[in-house]
């Protein structure tokens, strides 16, 4: 492994978190409010923590990735 073995999140998995819907989770990532990466097979995933620097109130973690 690498250094950039941080924990990826799946959108139920944020969804959890926030306790909201799953497709709540996509449109944030489609509006740029989280950051996402895709896999090779086309699912988004979320950097741990990005979400939860998002979950804290800590909004300058989410804005950097979204740049």
């Amino acid at each position: 492994m690498d250094g950039n073995s941080e924990r990826l999140l799946t959108p139920g998995e944020v969804a959890a978190l926030f306790r909201v819907d799953p497709k709540t989770v996509t449109r944030w990532a489609a509006s740029g409010r989280i950051s996402s990466i895709r896999t090779p097979g086309g699912h988004r995933r979320f950097r741990e923590t990005e979400v939860r620097d998002l979950l804290d109130g800590n909004v300058s973690s989410a804005e950097a990735g979204s740049r």
